[in-house]
């Protein structure tokens, strides 16, 4: 069981977008935080400001590895994972193998350290939804040889191996399906809607839209998201549990809200859906709310205004 005092916290993808604001969470409440990352799709830049920190220690590895601690561990917080299309439309293999080999190894490090594990999963293990809005008990509908499959796949086979863990090995373990989060730290050429568009207005270019724009995205910040599974890992709740916003809308608004916020001059241009993009996507958050007592803060003006800021700096 973890300890009272100074818990130590494993997160892997500690250089992500996600996995370091998860760290300076973890820091911010007292844990001593070792970050694992090979910088595959992480970023030095997303921890830089935690150099000397003295509850900090970083490996830079290849979490497929074995990863090999001394002293205890408390909590193990697998995050690792291209995350975008782009990546991995690009890096199929190492999708696949950070989900599987990876999730072995984290979740052999737990059993090892008696620790708990956290897995974040996707609101992609739905694929291409026939429920609206997803709840956690439907299976989903997805191509598992589309290109999107080394993905969807990977996730879903790291859920069914964290349930076995969790079932075999009496491992404390928990799952959060995370939906579509924004905020800073988002690489800016990552592939998703909101650094796209972002970048885009920023330049006054048009803003690509796929489709009629008709396809619906929920977007959630990030400090919500994160505050949503620091109190999953620490309930006693080991199924999985969506985190992420509810308030829908189409791709078409968000392109609008984009320029708005932005003060932009561009305009909207029109492209082919790609295949197998999903035409819903919104969580059903029933559970966060009944078990976490969680449900997102944020309003998409005031988060927008935070991510703006910090892509002016980088375009």
């Amino acid at each position: 069981m973890p300890s009272p005092s100074a818990p130590t916290s494993v997160v892997t993808g500690a250089a992500g977008f996600l996995g370091s604001h998860l760290t300076d969470l973890l820091l911010a409440r007292g844990h001593k935080v070792i970050g694992i990352d090979n910088f595959v799709t992480g970023s030095v830049d997303n921890i830089a400001h935690l150099g000397g920190k003295p509850n900090f220690k970083f490996i830079e590895q290849d979490v497929t590895e074995f990863i090999f601690l001394e002293g205890n561990v408390d909590y193990v917080w697998h995050f690792a994972s291209p995350a975008s299309p782009i990546d991995y439309l690009e890096l199929p293999i190492q999708t696949l193998k950070v989900g599987s080999l990876g999730t072995h190894k984290a979740l052999g490090l737990a059993k090892n350290k008696r620790a708990r594990f956290l897995l974040a999963s996707t609101s992609e293990v739905y694929g291409d939804p026939l429920v609206h809005p997803q709840t956690e008990d439907y299976w989903g509908n997805v191509n598992p040889i589309g290109p999107r499959g080394c993905y969807d796949e990977a996730k879903r086979f790291a859920e069914a191996l964290t349930i076995a863990y969790n079932q075999e090995h009496r491992i404390q373990t928990r799952i959060v399906r995370i939906f579509n989060t924004y905020g800073p730290r988002m690489r800016l050429n990552d592939g998703r809607v909101v650094p796209a568009f972002i970048s885009q207005a920023l330049k006054n270019k048009p803003l690509t839209v796929f489709g009629k724009g008709a396809q619906t995205r929920s977007f959630c910040y990030v400090s919500d998201l994160i505050k949503g599974i620091y109190r999953l890992m620490l309930s006693s709740y080991d199924r999985p549990v969506n985190i992420g916003n509810p308030a829908e809308m189409t791709v078409l608004e968000f392109a609008r809200e984009i320029i708005r916020a932005t003060r932009s001059r561009s305009k909207v241009s029109f492209k082919p859906l790609p295949q197998d993009d999903p035409k819903q996507r919104r969580p059903d958050i029933t559970r966060a709310r009944k078990l976490l007592g969680w449900a997102p803060q944020v309003p998409l003006s005031k988060g927008l205004v935070k991510t703006i800021e910090y892509f002016r700096k980088k375009v």
